[in-house]
């Protein structure tokens, strides 16, 4: 299995971090994408990633972040993506959910990590919460190869447009709550190879933890769930899942 969205580097594994991901290689996770959320925490992100064997890091500015950043921040991301050999820009995007944000300030650095993308040829992990239609008019105007719409719970149509764009979509403990029908529905009507496995770790966690701190650890029993949503063998859910990945996210597989 592939988590492609964990933050292991936060704060939240500082106390057991090493008990987390030999929990998590031993339940079958293979590779972890360890997303960036700020500049000055790329130090420290990198630094985990080349602890634990199967991470690889994806750098940017996550879109709630954006008012503590300044222009020149753009340039430390710059930097990074040169070392290292990240799998994707992000965590980047747009929050609409939020209230108080500047609208304008967030699409200015989306947009200029998204030419960043470019620049690097690099899929981008995107954050697109209450923002869906706004993400999609960047990337058409600002097309990039792809990557995967994190935490995905936008209607067919807007999935079916993330998908011609080359883009997956990422699944998670949203899904495994019975009260979640319309990402559960989505999840059980989309093409095998639009979907991707995430934790979103230490967020969102599972139905089985309800208000508590989410793990790599619990992919696989998330992915024994959305595999049943699916009316899938969890056997061939997790081959499919992890190819969709490695196809996003090329540098997976090197």
């Amino acid at each position: 299995m592939i988590d492609t969205h964990c933050h292991l580097d936060a704060a939240e594994f500082d106390a057991d971090r090493d008990e987390v991901f030999g929990a998590a290689r031993q339940g079958g996770v293979s590779a972890i994408v360890v997303p960036g959320v700020a500049v000055d925490a790329f130090a420290f992100q990198k630094i985990v990633v080349e602890r634990y064997a199967g991470c690889r890091a994806a750098y940017g500015i996550h879109p709630l972040y954006v008012p503590k950043a300044e222009m020149a921040d753009l340039d430390v991301v710059r930097d990074y993506l040169k070392q290292g050999a990240p799998v994707a820009v992000g965590e980047i995007g747009l929050d609409h959910f939020v209230p108080g944000q500047d609208d304008a300030r967030q699409a200015e650095f989306f947009v200029a990590q998204l030419k960043l993308a470019r620049e690097f040829d690099l899929p981008v992990i995107l954050h697109v919460r209450r923002a869906v239609d706004s993400v999609l008019k960047y990337l058409r105007r600002y097309p990039v190869r792809g990557g995967i719409a994190h935490a995905f719970n936008g209607s067919e149509q807007q999935a079916a447009a993330f998908e011609s764009l080359g883009f997956c979509l990422g699944f998670g403990g949203a899904a495994t709550y019975a009260g979640s029908r319309r990402i559960r529905k989505l999840l059980a009507t989309l093409p095998s190879t639009a979907i991707v496995l995430e934790t979103d770790a230490p967020d969102i966690a599972p139905s089985w933890l309800p208000g508590g701190r989410n793990s790599p650890a619990e992919l696989p029993r998330i992915a024994a769930e959305l595999a049943q949503v699916r009316g899938a063998s969890l056997a061939e859910f997790i081959v499919q899942t992890r190819e969709n990945a490695c196809r996003v996210l090329p540098g997976l597989g090197k």
